[in-house]
Protein backbone atom coordinates (compact mmCIF):
# COMPACT_ATOMS: atom_id res chain seq x y z
CA UNK A 1 0.00 0.00 0.00
CA UNK A 2 1.41 3.55 -1.01
CA UNK A 3 1.74 6.18 1.29
CA UNK A 4 -1.23 8.20 -0.42
CA UNK A 5 -3.58 5.03 -0.13
CA UNK A 6 -2.37 4.22 3.59
CA UNK A 7 -3.56 8.06 4.50
CA UNK A 8 -6.77 7.81 2.29
CA UNK A 9 -7.61 4.50 4.33
CA UNK A 10 -6.53 6.23 7.87
CA UNK A 11 -8.87 9.44 6.84
CA UNK A 12 -11.81 6.91 5.59
CA UNK A 13 -11.56 5.41 8.76
CA UNK A 14 -11.44 8.32 10.83
CA UNK A 15 -14.50 9.64 9.60
CA UNK A 16 -16.22 6.02 10.20
CA UNK A 17 -15.58 6.14 13.66
CA UNK A 18 -16.74 10.06 13.58
CA UNK A 19 -19.87 10.09 11.62
CA UNK A 20 -21.46 6.31 11.75
CA UNK A 21 -20.61 5.32 15.43
CA UNK A 22 -23.90 4.27 16.96
CA UNK A 23 -27.42 3.39 15.37
CA UNK A 24 -27.63 4.83 12.05
CA UNK A 25 -31.59 6.01 10.95
CA UNK A 26 -33.05 6.71 7.35
CA UNK A 27 -33.04 10.37 7.76
CA UNK A 28 -34.96 12.48 4.62
CA UNK A 29 -31.35 12.97 2.71
CA UNK A 30 -29.81 9.64 3.09
CA UNK A 31 -33.51 8.68 1.85
CA UNK A 32 -32.91 10.13 -1.55
CA UNK A 33 -30.01 9.21 -1.78
CA UNK A 34 -31.26 5.41 -1.49
CA UNK A 35 -33.96 6.36 -3.83
CA UNK A 36 -37.04 6.98 -1.36
CA UNK A 37 -38.87 9.81 0.28
CA UNK A 38 -39.09 9.90 4.21
CA UNK A 39 -42.35 11.32 4.27
CA UNK A 40 -42.41 11.85 7.96
CA UNK A 41 -39.04 14.12 8.26
CA UNK A 42 -40.83 16.64 5.83
CA UNK A 43 -44.40 15.99 5.90
CA UNK A 44 -46.33 17.74 7.38
CA UNK A 45 -45.10 20.96 7.25
CA UNK A 46 -43.90 21.37 11.40
CA UNK A 47 -45.86 23.62 13.11
CA UNK A 48 -44.94 25.52 16.75
CA UNK A 49 -46.78 24.33 19.39
CA UNK A 50 -50.08 26.93 20.43
CA UNK A 51 -49.02 27.45 23.50
CA UNK A 52 -45.30 28.10 22.74
CA UNK A 53 -46.59 30.37 19.87
CA UNK A 54 -47.98 32.31 22.24
CA UNK A 55 -44.94 32.95 24.05
CA UNK A 56 -42.83 33.27 20.78
CA UNK A 57 -45.49 36.04 19.89
CA UNK A 58 -44.60 37.93 22.78
CA UNK A 59 -40.98 37.53 22.50
CA UNK A 60 -40.91 38.34 18.87
CA UNK A 61 -43.38 41.91 19.65
CA UNK A 62 -40.65 42.75 22.36
CA UNK A 63 -37.93 41.76 20.40
CA UNK A 64 -38.85 43.65 17.51
CA UNK A 65 -39.66 46.90 19.48
CA UNK A 66 -36.12 46.72 20.89
CA UNK A 67 -34.39 46.13 17.41
CA UNK A 68 -36.27 49.00 16.03
CA UNK A 69 -35.76 51.32 18.86
CA UNK A 70 -32.18 50.41 20.08
CA UNK A 71 -30.22 48.49 16.76
CA UNK A 72 -28.70 51.09 14.79
CA UNK A 73 -26.71 48.60 12.26
CA UNK A 74 -25.00 51.34 10.06
CA UNK A 75 -23.54 52.79 13.42
CA UNK A 76 -22.16 49.21 14.24
CA UNK A 77 -20.97 48.60 11.10
CA UNK A 78 -19.17 52.17 11.24
CA UNK A 79 -18.19 51.77 14.50
CA UNK A 80 -16.89 48.50 14.49
CA UNK A 81 -18.62 47.11 17.46
CA UNK A 82 -22.17 46.25 18.99
CA UNK A 83 -22.53 48.78 21.86
CA UNK A 84 -23.00 47.25 25.37
CA UNK A 85 -26.19 48.82 25.56
CA UNK A 86 -27.29 46.41 22.93
CA UNK A 87 -26.07 43.50 24.34
CA UNK A 88 -27.55 44.40 27.59
CA UNK A 89 -30.58 45.10 25.87
CA UNK A 90 -30.45 41.23 23.86
CA UNK A 91 -30.21 39.52 27.37
CA UNK A 92 -33.23 41.57 28.82
CA UNK A 93 -35.68 40.48 25.98
CA UNK A 94 -33.94 36.80 26.30
CA UNK A 95 -32.36 36.34 22.85
CA UNK A 96 -29.02 35.62 24.39
CA UNK A 97 -30.29 32.29 26.32
CA UNK A 98 -33.82 31.65 24.33
CA UNK A 99 -32.85 27.86 24.29
CA UNK A 100 -31.55 27.20 27.40
CA UNK A 101 -34.18 25.49 29.90
CA UNK A 102 -36.23 28.08 32.65
CA UNK A 103 -34.28 26.48 35.79
CA UNK A 104 -31.16 28.65 34.51
CA UNK A 105 -32.71 31.69 33.36
CA UNK A 106 -33.59 30.69 29.55
CA UNK A 107 -36.69 31.07 27.79
CA UNK A 108 -36.27 27.68 26.90
CA UNK A 109 -37.87 27.87 23.57
CA UNK A 110 -37.44 25.39 20.75
CA UNK A 111 -35.08 25.54 17.88
CA UNK A 112 -37.67 26.33 15.53
CA UNK A 113 -38.98 29.27 17.85
CA UNK A 114 -35.29 30.69 18.39
CA UNK A 115 -34.97 30.46 13.97
CA UNK A 116 -37.98 33.37 14.15
CA UNK A 117 -35.89 35.34 16.32
CA UNK A 118 -32.78 35.19 14.82
CA UNK A 119 -34.42 35.69 11.57
CA UNK A 120 -35.65 39.18 12.77
CA UNK A 121 -32.17 39.89 13.41
CA UNK A 122 -30.60 38.67 10.49
CA UNK A 123 -33.49 41.32 8.72
CA UNK A 124 -31.33 44.27 10.24
CA UNK A 125 -27.87 43.62 11.21
CA UNK A 126 -25.44 40.85 9.91
CA UNK A 127 -23.04 41.49 13.07
CA UNK A 128 -25.62 41.26 15.50
CA UNK A 129 -26.89 37.99 14.35
CA UNK A 130 -23.49 36.73 14.13
CA UNK A 131 -22.30 37.63 17.49
CA UNK A 132 -25.75 36.20 18.75
CA UNK A 133 -25.08 32.60 16.82
CA UNK A 134 -21.48 32.63 18.59
CA UNK A 135 -22.60 33.22 21.97
CA UNK A 136 -26.11 31.29 22.03
CA UNK A 137 -26.05 28.78 19.10
CA UNK A 138 -22.42 27.56 19.39
CA UNK A 139 -21.17 29.31 22.62
CA UNK A 140 -24.13 27.93 25.07
CA UNK A 141 -25.38 25.65 23.11
CA UNK A 142 -21.92 23.32 23.74
CA UNK A 143 -22.50 23.62 27.30
CA UNK A 144 -26.46 22.65 26.90
CA UNK A 145 -25.98 19.69 25.23
CA UNK A 146 -22.65 18.57 27.25
CA UNK A 147 -21.82 20.05 30.04
CA UNK A 148 -22.54 18.47 33.37
CA UNK A 149 -25.31 19.72 35.81
CA UNK A 150 -22.87 21.37 37.82
CA UNK A 151 -21.07 22.89 34.55
CA UNK A 152 -24.37 24.38 33.85
CA UNK A 153 -24.65 25.69 37.16
CA UNK A 154 -22.08 26.82 37.31
CA UNK A 155 -21.83 28.98 34.08
CA UNK A 156 -25.46 28.98 32.43
CA UNK A 157 -27.30 31.65 35.13
CA UNK A 158 -24.96 34.67 33.83
CA UNK A 159 -24.81 33.50 30.33
CA UNK A 160 -28.27 33.66 29.46
CA UNK A 161 -28.73 37.02 30.85
CA UNK A 162 -25.74 38.26 28.92
CA UNK A 163 -23.89 39.29 31.99
CA UNK A 164 -21.34 37.33 31.02
CA UNK A 165 -20.68 36.09 27.28
CA UNK A 166 -19.34 32.79 25.57
CA UNK A 167 -17.43 31.73 22.45
CA UNK A 168 -16.36 29.16 20.83
CA UNK A 169 -12.80 28.43 19.58
CA UNK A 170 -11.95 25.81 16.92
CA UNK A 171 -10.54 27.74 14.45
CA UNK A 172 -6.48 27.71 13.90
CA UNK A 173 -4.09 28.45 11.15
CA UNK A 174 -4.42 24.76 9.78
CA UNK A 175 -7.88 23.80 11.26
CA UNK A 176 -11.09 25.51 9.84
CA UNK A 177 -12.79 23.58 7.90
CA UNK A 178 -10.70 20.82 8.46
CA UNK A 179 -11.69 20.58 11.98
CA UNK A 180 -9.64 17.40 12.74
CA UNK A 181 -6.19 18.95 12.28
CA UNK A 182 -6.60 21.25 15.54
CA UNK A 183 -2.84 21.39 16.36
CA UNK A 184 -3.53 23.16 20.29
CA UNK A 185 -1.94 20.52 23.00
CA UNK A 186 -3.69 19.93 26.39
CA UNK A 187 -1.41 17.24 28.39
CA UNK A 188 -2.52 16.14 31.94
CA UNK A 189 -0.98 17.21 34.96
CA UNK A 190 1.14 14.61 37.13
CA UNK A 191 -1.43 14.43 39.66
CA UNK A 192 -4.13 14.02 36.73
CA UNK A 193 -6.11 17.31 38.45
CA UNK A 194 -5.51 19.89 35.28
CA UNK A 195 -4.59 19.61 31.12
CA UNK A 196 -2.02 21.96 30.55
CA UNK A 197 -3.06 23.79 27.43
CA UNK A 198 -0.50 25.70 24.93
CA UNK A 199 -1.31 27.17 21.41
CA UNK A 200 -3.24 29.90 18.82
CA UNK A 201 -6.66 30.45 18.22
CA UNK A 202 -7.95 32.89 15.50
CA UNK A 203 -10.65 34.16 13.55
CA UNK A 204 -12.71 33.23 16.99
CA UNK A 205 -15.88 35.28 17.42
CA UNK A 206 -16.24 37.23 20.79
CA UNK A 207 -12.82 36.25 21.70
CA UNK A 208 -12.22 39.34 23.44
CA UNK A 209 -15.28 39.77 24.64
CA UNK A 210 -16.31 36.23 26.40
CA UNK A 211 -15.87 35.23 29.83
CA UNK A 212 -16.47 31.63 28.86
CA UNK A 213 -14.04 30.08 26.04
CA UNK A 214 -15.47 26.24 24.51
CA UNK A 215 -11.86 25.33 23.37
CA UNK A 216 -10.81 22.41 21.76
CA UNK A 217 -7.33 20.99 22.02
CA UNK A 218 -5.40 17.75 21.37
CA UNK A 219 -5.37 15.16 24.59
CA UNK A 220 -2.52 12.00 25.09
CA UNK A 221 -4.43 8.90 24.51
CA UNK A 222 -3.32 6.46 27.60
CA UNK A 223 -1.73 4.03 26.86
CA UNK A 224 -0.76 5.42 22.98
CA UNK A 225 1.20 7.94 21.26
CA UNK A 226 -1.97 8.83 19.53
CA UNK A 227 -3.67 12.09 20.39
CA UNK A 228 -7.57 12.82 20.00
CA UNK A 229 -9.35 16.21 20.25
CA UNK A 230 -10.73 17.03 23.88
CA UNK A 231 -13.07 20.13 24.69
CA UNK A 232 -12.25 22.66 27.46
CA UNK A 233 -14.04 25.36 29.26
CA UNK A 234 -11.40 28.16 29.69
CA UNK A 235 -11.73 31.93 31.00
CA UNK A 236 -9.70 34.32 29.87
CA UNK A 237 -8.13 35.24 33.91
CA UNK A 238 -6.43 31.63 33.72
CA UNK A 239 -2.53 32.62 33.95
CA UNK A 240 -0.99 32.19 30.33
CA UNK A 241 -4.10 32.94 28.08
CA UNK A 242 -2.80 36.03 26.26
CA UNK A 243 -5.46 37.91 23.62
CA UNK A 244 -2.88 38.14 20.46
CA UNK A 245 -5.51 40.56 18.50
CA UNK A 246 -9.25 41.68 20.50
CA UNK A 247 -10.61 42.65 17.17
CA UNK A 248 -9.16 41.61 13.77
CA UNK A 249 -9.98 44.05 10.97
CA UNK A 250 -11.80 42.98 8.28
CA UNK A 251 -14.32 43.51 5.34
CA UNK A 252 -17.87 42.97 6.68
CA UNK A 253 -19.77 41.84 9.83
CA UNK A 254 -17.19 44.48 11.50
CA UNK A 255 -19.08 44.89 14.76
CA UNK A 256 -18.20 41.41 15.81
CA UNK A 257 -14.88 40.88 17.78
CA UNK A 258 -12.87 38.97 15.91
CA UNK A 259 -9.79 37.69 17.73
CA UNK A 260 -7.07 36.10 18.08
CA UNK A 261 -5.15 34.58 21.15
CA UNK A 262 -3.22 32.22 22.58
CA UNK A 263 -2.64 29.77 25.25
CA UNK A 264 1.11 29.23 27.35
CA UNK A 265 1.01 26.78 30.27
CA UNK A 266 -2.38 27.04 30.70
CA UNK A 267 -3.67 24.76 33.47
CA UNK A 268 -6.97 24.31 33.15
CA UNK A 269 -8.89 21.80 35.58
CA UNK A 270 -10.31 18.50 34.74
CA UNK A 271 -13.60 19.67 35.63
CA UNK A 272 -13.48 21.95 32.80
CA UNK A 273 -13.72 18.96 30.05
CA UNK A 274 -16.61 19.34 28.60
CA UNK A 275 -18.10 15.96 27.13
CA UNK A 276 -16.46 12.58 27.20
CA UNK A 277 -12.67 13.03 27.21
CA UNK A 278 -11.31 13.00 23.52
CA UNK A 279 -15.15 13.41 21.94
CA UNK A 280 -14.18 17.06 21.38
CA UNK A 281 -14.73 16.20 17.89
CA UNK A 282 -18.20 15.23 18.07
CA UNK A 283 -18.86 18.05 20.43
CA UNK A 284 -18.08 20.30 17.95
CA UNK A 285 -19.69 19.10 14.87
CA UNK A 286 -23.05 18.51 16.86
CA UNK A 287 -22.79 22.15 17.92
CA UNK A 288 -22.16 23.10 14.35
CA UNK A 289 -25.55 21.23 13.51
CA UNK A 290 -27.14 24.00 15.39
CA UNK A 291 -25.31 27.11 14.53
CA UNK A 292 -25.94 25.78 11.03
CA UNK A 293 -29.47 25.63 11.55
CA UNK A 294 -29.93 29.54 12.73
CA UNK A 295 -27.48 30.63 10.19
CA UNK A 296 -29.71 29.61 7.94
CA UNK A 297 -32.58 31.57 9.98
CA UNK A 298 -30.32 34.59 9.40
CA UNK A 299 -30.08 34.55 5.69
CA UNK A 300 -33.27 33.89 5.55
CA UNK A 301 -34.11 37.08 7.24
CA UNK A 302 -31.34 39.18 5.42
CA UNK A 303 -33.15 38.08 2.13
CA UNK A 304 -36.16 39.26 3.65
CA UNK A 305 -34.80 42.32 3.50
CA UNK A 306 -33.60 42.31 0.08
CA UNK A 307 -37.16 41.47 -1.16
CA UNK A 308 -38.55 44.41 0.59
CA UNK A 309 -35.65 47.48 -0.56
CA UNK A 310 -36.08 45.64 -4.07
CA UNK A 311 -40.03 46.06 -4.25
CA UNK A 312 -39.86 49.41 -3.18
CA UNK A 313 -37.13 50.61 -5.37
CA UNK A 314 -38.96 49.09 -8.25
CA UNK A 315 -42.45 50.62 -7.64
CA UNK A 316 -40.99 54.30 -6.89
CA UNK A 317 -37.72 54.45 -9.23
CA UNK A 318 -39.06 56.03 -13.18
CA UNK A 319 -36.80 55.72 -16.02
CA UNK A 320 -38.07 55.89 -19.42
CA UNK A 321 -41.43 56.35 -18.06
CA UNK A 322 -41.84 53.32 -16.34
CA UNK A 323 -41.02 51.99 -12.93
CA UNK A 324 -38.72 49.48 -12.62
CA UNK A 325 -40.75 47.19 -11.59
CA UNK A 326 -42.56 47.18 -15.39
CA UNK A 327 -39.46 45.75 -16.90
CA UNK A 328 -39.31 41.98 -17.27
CA UNK A 329 -35.78 41.71 -16.12
CA UNK A 330 -36.18 43.63 -13.07
CA UNK A 331 -39.29 41.44 -12.60
CA UNK A 332 -37.54 38.36 -13.23
CA UNK A 333 -34.91 39.61 -10.16
CA UNK A 334 -37.54 40.36 -7.94
CA UNK A 335 -39.77 37.07 -8.81
CA UNK A 336 -36.82 34.64 -8.15
CA UNK A 337 -35.89 36.70 -5.00
CA UNK A 338 -39.59 36.03 -3.77
CA UNK A 339 -39.20 32.55 -4.66
CA UNK A 340 -35.97 31.59 -2.88
CA UNK A 341 -36.77 33.78 0.19
CA UNK A 342 -39.96 31.18 0.71
CA UNK A 343 -37.69 28.13 0.19
CA UNK A 344 -34.82 29.35 2.69
CA UNK A 345 -37.96 29.59 5.39
CA UNK A 346 -38.96 26.42 4.21
CA UNK A 347 -35.98 24.73 4.83
CA UNK A 348 -35.05 26.12 8.01
CA UNK A 349 -38.34 25.51 9.65
CA UNK A 350 -38.08 21.96 8.48
CA UNK A 351 -34.68 21.57 9.47
CA UNK A 352 -35.25 22.69 12.97
CA UNK A 353 -38.11 20.89 13.74
CA UNK A 354 -35.82 17.68 13.06
CA UNK A 355 -33.93 19.08 16.20
CA UNK A 356 -36.98 19.82 18.58
CA UNK A 357 -38.21 16.50 17.53
CA UNK A 358 -35.24 14.67 19.12
CA UNK A 359 -34.54 12.71 15.70
CA UNK A 360 -31.19 11.49 14.66
CA UNK A 361 -27.93 12.22 12.63
CA UNK A 362 -29.25 15.20 10.62
CA UNK A 363 -25.87 16.49 9.71
CA UNK A 364 -26.82 16.21 5.85
CA UNK A 365 -29.63 18.26 6.38
CA UNK A 366 -27.81 21.20 8.36
CA UNK A 367 -25.21 21.41 5.82
CA UNK A 368 -27.62 21.58 3.39
CA UNK A 369 -29.60 24.11 4.81
CA UNK A 370 -26.28 26.08 5.16
CA UNK A 371 -24.81 25.85 1.72
CA UNK A 372 -28.37 26.54 -0.02
CA UNK A 373 -29.25 29.43 2.37
CA UNK A 374 -25.93 31.45 2.46
CA UNK A 375 -25.59 30.83 -1.63
CA UNK A 376 -28.89 32.18 -2.22
CA UNK A 377 -28.49 35.05 0.14
CA UNK A 378 -25.62 36.58 -2.08
CA UNK A 379 -27.60 36.19 -5.24
CA UNK A 380 -30.25 37.90 -3.47
CA UNK A 381 -28.02 40.85 -2.33
CA UNK A 382 -26.43 40.87 -5.32
CA UNK A 383 -29.83 41.26 -7.62
CA UNK A 384 -31.35 43.78 -5.16
CA UNK A 385 -27.75 45.61 -5.87
CA UNK A 386 -28.07 45.77 -9.46
CA UNK A 387 -32.12 46.73 -9.15
CA UNK A 388 -30.47 50.15 -7.41
CA UNK A 389 -27.91 50.28 -9.99
CA UNK A 390 -25.38 52.72 -8.55
CA UNK A 391 -27.03 54.40 -5.98
CA UNK A 392 -26.43 50.59 -3.73
CA UNK A 393 -22.81 51.24 -3.93
CA UNK A 394 -22.99 53.90 -1.43
CA UNK A 395 -22.74 53.94 2.07
CA UNK A 396 -26.02 56.02 2.43
CA UNK A 397 -27.80 52.95 1.59
CA UNK A 398 -27.86 49.62 3.56
CA UNK A 399 -26.83 47.23 0.43
CA UNK A 400 -23.36 47.41 0.66
CA UNK A 401 -23.06 47.22 3.67
CA UNK A 402 -24.94 44.09 3.52
CA UNK A 403 -22.95 42.91 0.51
CA UNK A 404 -19.61 42.88 2.81
CA UNK A 405 -21.39 41.28 5.26
CA UNK A 406 -22.83 38.53 3.26
CA UNK A 407 -19.51 37.17 1.59
CA UNK A 408 -18.41 35.26 4.90
CA UNK A 409 -21.47 33.27 5.27
CA UNK A 410 -20.19 30.71 2.38
CA UNK A 411 -16.90 30.53 4.58
CA UNK A 412 -17.76 30.52 7.87
CA UNK A 413 -18.89 27.24 10.06
CA UNK A 414 -17.76 25.43 7.57
CA UNK A 415 -16.81 26.26 3.54
CA UNK A 416 -19.21 25.84 0.95
CA UNK A 417 -16.90 23.51 -0.88
CA UNK A 418 -15.89 21.18 1.97
CA UNK A 419 -19.42 21.11 2.96
CA UNK A 420 -20.76 20.44 -0.91
CA UNK A 421 -18.39 17.09 -0.29
CA UNK A 422 -19.55 16.49 2.79
CA UNK A 423 -22.87 16.38 1.61
CA UNK A 424 -22.32 14.03 -1.66
CA UNK A 425 -19.64 11.38 -0.22
CA UNK A 426 -21.91 10.73 3.11
CA UNK A 427 -25.41 10.51 0.94
CA UNK A 428 -23.55 8.01 -0.75
CA UNK A 429 -22.38 5.91 1.83
CA UNK A 430 -25.53 4.21 2.06
CA UNK A 431 -26.33 3.00 -1.89
CA UNK A 432 -22.26 2.57 -2.03
CA UNK A 433 -22.21 0.10 0.82
CA UNK A 434 -24.96 -2.06 -0.92
CA UNK A 435 -22.73 -2.09 -4.17
CA UNK A 436 -20.03 -3.09 -2.06
CA UNK A 437 -22.07 -5.90 -0.27
CA UNK A 438 -23.17 -7.15 -3.65
CA UNK A 439 -19.35 -7.33 -5.37
CA UNK A 440 -17.59 -8.67 -2.51
CA UNK A 441 -19.82 -11.45 -2.51
CA UNK A 442 -19.59 -11.84 -6.21
CA UNK A 443 -15.70 -12.17 -5.56
CA UNK A 444 -16.10 -14.59 -2.52
CA UNK A 445 -19.75 -16.08 -2.39
CA UNK A 446 -19.80 -17.15 0.89
CA UNK A 447 -22.82 -18.08 3.10
CA UNK A 448 -23.49 -15.81 5.53
CA UNK A 449 -22.49 -13.00 2.95
CA UNK A 450 -25.36 -13.79 -0.05
CA UNK A 451 -28.15 -13.08 2.79
CA UNK A 452 -27.11 -9.69 2.58
CA UNK A 453 -26.06 -9.31 -0.66
CA UNK A 454 -29.38 -10.64 -1.62
CA UNK A 455 -31.11 -7.86 0.50
CA UNK A 456 -28.67 -5.46 -0.81
CA UNK A 457 -29.25 -5.88 -4.45
CA UNK A 458 -33.14 -6.18 -4.38
CA UNK A 459 -33.05 -2.47 -2.26
CA UNK A 460 -31.01 -1.66 -5.30
CA UNK A 461 -33.22 -3.34 -8.21
CA UNK A 462 -36.55 -1.94 -6.00
CA UNK A 463 -34.96 1.78 -6.27
CA UNK A 464 -34.32 1.68 -9.72
CA UNK A 465 -37.63 0.17 -10.98
CA UNK A 466 -39.66 1.94 -8.12
CA UNK A 467 -41.00 5.85 -8.24
CA UNK A 468 -41.38 6.96 -4.33
CA UNK A 469 -44.37 8.50 -3.50
CA UNK A 470 -44.44 11.86 -2.01
CA UNK A 471 -47.87 11.96 -0.13
CA UNK A 472 -49.30 15.73 -0.15
CA UNK A 473 -53.14 16.32 0.79
CA UNK A 474 -53.79 19.14 -1.54
CA UNK A 475 -55.07 17.47 -5.18
CA UNK A 476 -54.18 20.48 -6.63
CA UNK A 477 -50.28 20.03 -6.07
CA UNK A 478 -50.21 16.18 -6.90
CA UNK A 479 -48.54 16.67 -10.41
CA UNK A 480 -45.68 18.60 -8.24
CA UNK A 481 -45.14 15.70 -6.14
CA UNK A 482 -45.15 13.16 -8.60
CA UNK A 483 -42.54 15.45 -10.21
CA UNK A 484 -40.61 15.21 -7.14
CA UNK A 485 -41.25 11.41 -6.97
CA UNK A 486 -39.71 11.29 -10.73
CA UNK A 487 -36.56 13.72 -9.83
CA UNK A 488 -35.70 11.36 -6.69
CA UNK A 489 -35.68 8.08 -8.50
CA UNK A 490 -33.59 10.03 -11.38
CA UNK A 491 -31.57 11.02 -9.13
CA UNK A 492 -30.84 7.22 -7.42
CA UNK A 493 -30.27 6.23 -10.97
CA UNK A 494 -27.76 8.72 -11.30
CA UNK A 495 -26.41 8.09 -8.03
CA UNK A 496 -25.89 4.48 -8.87
CA UNK A 497 -24.58 4.68 -12.06
CA UNK A 498 -21.70 7.09 -10.96
CA UNK A 499 -20.85 4.87 -7.93
CA UNK A 500 -20.42 1.95 -10.29
CA UNK A 501 -18.72 3.68 -12.95
CA UNK A 502 -16.21 5.01 -11.01
CA UNK A 503 -15.83 3.29 -7.24
CA UNK A 504 -13.48 4.32 -4.81
CA UNK A 505 -11.56 6.90 -7.05
CA UNK A 506 -15.31 8.97 -6.55
CA UNK A 507 -13.90 9.95 -3.31
CA UNK A 508 -11.52 12.26 -5.06
CA UNK A 509 -13.98 13.49 -7.89
CA UNK A 510 -15.44 16.97 -6.79
CA UNK A 511 -16.75 17.79 -9.46
CA UNK A 512 -18.98 14.86 -9.79
CA UNK A 513 -19.21 15.35 -6.01
CA UNK A 514 -20.71 19.01 -6.78
CA UNK A 515 -23.43 17.54 -9.11
CA UNK A 516 -24.97 14.99 -6.65
CA UNK A 517 -24.72 17.44 -3.76
CA UNK A 518 -26.12 20.09 -6.02
CA UNK A 519 -29.31 17.66 -6.80
CA UNK A 520 -29.74 16.41 -3.43
CA UNK A 521 -29.74 19.47 -2.14
CA UNK A 522 -32.39 20.56 -4.75
CA UNK A 523 -34.60 18.01 -3.80
CA UNK A 524 -34.54 19.03 0.16
CA UNK A 525 -35.17 22.14 -1.02
CA UNK A 526 -38.13 21.31 -3.35
CA UNK A 527 -39.30 18.59 -0.28
CA UNK A 528 -39.53 21.35 2.08
CA UNK A 529 -41.24 23.74 -0.14
CA UNK A 530 -43.83 21.64 -1.60
CA UNK A 531 -44.52 20.53 2.39
CA UNK A 532 -44.97 24.33 3.13
CA UNK A 533 -47.24 24.68 0.57
CA UNK A 534 -49.34 22.01 0.74
CA UNK A 535 -49.61 23.31 4.52
CA UNK A 536 -51.07 26.89 3.46
CA UNK A 537 -53.38 24.90 0.73
CA UNK A 538 -55.16 23.09 3.23
CA UNK A 539 -55.33 26.38 5.95
CA UNK A 540 -56.93 28.46 3.10
CA UNK A 541 -59.23 25.56 2.27
CA UNK A 542 -60.58 25.55 5.72
CA UNK A 543 -60.52 29.54 5.90
CA UNK A 544 -62.23 29.49 3.23
CA UNK A 545 -59.67 30.75 0.93
CA UNK A 546 -58.85 30.51 -2.66
CA UNK A 547 -55.50 30.37 -2.67
CA UNK A 548 -51.96 30.83 -0.03
CA UNK A 549 -50.52 34.40 -0.22
CA UNK A 550 -47.23 31.98 -1.10
CA UNK A 551 -48.36 30.30 -3.80
CA UNK A 552 -46.63 31.90 -7.04
CA UNK A 553 -43.27 32.26 -5.15
CA UNK A 554 -43.89 28.34 -3.93
CA UNK A 555 -44.72 27.68 -7.88
CA UNK A 556 -41.67 29.20 -9.03
CA UNK A 557 -39.17 28.01 -6.79
CA UNK A 558 -40.09 24.40 -7.75
CA UNK A 559 -40.25 24.76 -11.27
CA UNK A 560 -36.95 26.24 -11.12
CA UNK A 561 -35.48 24.09 -8.53
CA UNK A 562 -36.87 20.52 -10.83
CA UNK A 563 -35.08 22.18 -13.80
CA UNK A 564 -31.02 22.61 -11.84
CA UNK A 565 -31.80 19.02 -10.24
CA UNK A 566 -31.89 18.08 -14.43
CA UNK A 567 -29.11 20.04 -15.14
CA UNK A 568 -27.25 18.50 -12.64
CA UNK A 569 -27.82 15.08 -13.25
CA UNK A 570 -27.24 15.79 -16.75
CA UNK A 571 -24.09 17.18 -16.66
CA UNK A 572 -22.78 13.66 -14.65
CA UNK A 573 -22.63 12.46 -18.24
CA UNK A 574 -22.27 15.81 -20.09
CA UNK A 575 -19.42 17.75 -18.44
CA UNK A 576 -16.04 19.19 -19.24
CA UNK A 577 -14.19 18.32 -16.41
CA UNK A 578 -11.17 16.88 -18.32
CA UNK A 579 -10.24 20.55 -19.83
CA UNK A 580 -11.24 22.34 -16.26
CA UNK A 581 -8.96 19.78 -14.75
CA UNK A 582 -6.40 20.27 -17.50
CA UNK A 583 -6.43 23.96 -17.85
CA UNK A 584 -6.22 24.40 -13.89
CA UNK A 585 -2.71 22.16 -13.77
CA UNK A 586 -1.77 24.34 -16.81
CA UNK A 587 -2.40 27.33 -14.61
CA UNK A 588 -0.69 25.69 -11.54
CA UNK A 589 2.22 25.14 -12.84
CA UNK A 590 3.30 27.92 -14.56
CA UNK A 591 2.89 29.77 -11.02
CA UNK A 592 2.62 33.27 -11.33
CA UNK A 593 3.39 34.12 -14.44
CA UNK A 594 1.10 36.93 -16.37
CA UNK A 595 2.22 35.73 -19.79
Amino acid sequence: MTETEAQRQKEIQQAEELLFAGPQALGFAKGLFLGRFVADWVMPYPRIPAAQQIELDKSLAETRRFLDEELDAAAIDRQADIPREVINGLGRVGVLGMTAPKEFGGRGFSQMANCRILEEIGRRCASTSVFVNAHHSIGIRALLLFGTHEQKQTWLPRLVTGEQLAAFALTEEQAGSDAANVQMQARPSQDGSHYILNGEKRYITNASLAQVLTVMARTPVPGSDKTTITAFLVTPDMPGFTMLEPRMPKLGIRGTATGRFAMRDVRVPKENILGPLGKGLRVALTVLDFGRTTFGACCTGAAKTCLLLAVKHANTRRQFNKTLGEFHLVKKKIARIAAHAYAMEAMTTVTASLIDRGLEDYMIETAMLKVFTTELLWEAINETFQIYGGSAYFVDLPLERMLRDARINQIGEGSNEVLTSFIALVGMRGPGMEFKEIYDTMLKPLGGRIGKAWTAGMNRLGAAIRIPDVPVQSVELRSFANQLGRMIWRFNLGVNRALIAYREPILDMQLVQERIAGAAMELFASSCVLSRWDAEMQASHRNGESAPSGQSAAELFLHQSFRRARQHLAGLNDNEDKAVLGTADSVLRGGSRND
